[in-house]
Formats: structure tokens, sequence, C-alpha cells
């Protein structure tokens, strides 16, 4: 195994492992954990099996084995980038419908 390779493991199983401790601490929903989860899972996966991650990485077109690693990892990054973007957005919907629901109940109350 080559430095980068224990390197993405390392990563893996820190991020996996943090992720399960703010679970249990109650700083992150399970729902919002998922695709960490398994983002940090395939990581570790792809840089333990080095014959599997030569295999998928010519079938990409990658020469660089390891290098598929980090590809993987930006596009789980950018699938849960959009994922919270999707959350956020419907929460500052509900969050400007709320306000003006409050504003209307307080100049009802007047």
């Amino acid at each position: 195994m080559d430095t980068v390779q224990i390197l993405s493991f390392i990563v893996g199983i820190t991020i996996f492992l943090s992720v399960i401790f703010l679970i249990r601490k109650g700083s992150l929903k399970e729902k919002y954990s998922i695709l960490w989860l398994f983002s940090s899972f395939i990581v570790c996966i792809l840089s333990v099996t080095r014959g599997f991650l030569e295999k998928i990485s010519l079938l990409a077109g990658i020469y660089y084995p390891p290098s598929l690693l980090f590809l993987v990892s930006v596009i789980f990054l950018l699938i849960i980038n959009i994922s919270f973007s999707v959350t956020i957005s419907r929460l500052s919907t509900k969050v400007d419908t709320l306000a003006q629901e409050l504003a209307i109940l307080k100049k009802m109350r007047e």
C-alpha cells in the first residue's frame, strides 16, 4: 500500500468515526449522516483493495489509481453539498413563510 492509499484510508476512517460520534452526541441527525457514512465507507474500501481500485481506474481512463480515490471523494462532497443546498433552500422558504404568518398574526392582534 502506498502513502496515498494509507492516507486515504485514515481520512475515511476518521470521517466515519467523527460522523458516528456526532450522531451519538446528537449534533448530527441520522438522515444527514447517511451520505457521509456511505462516502467514507467507499473511500475506505477503494483505498484497501488495490486490484479493484486499479480495475475501476483503468475503466474510467485514470492512469494513477490513487487519484480515483480523490475523484470519488470530490464527487461525494458535491452530492452532499447539493443535498444540503436543497435542505437549506427548503428551510429558508419555511422561515420566510413563518415570518410572514407571524407578522400577520401580530398585525391582527393590534
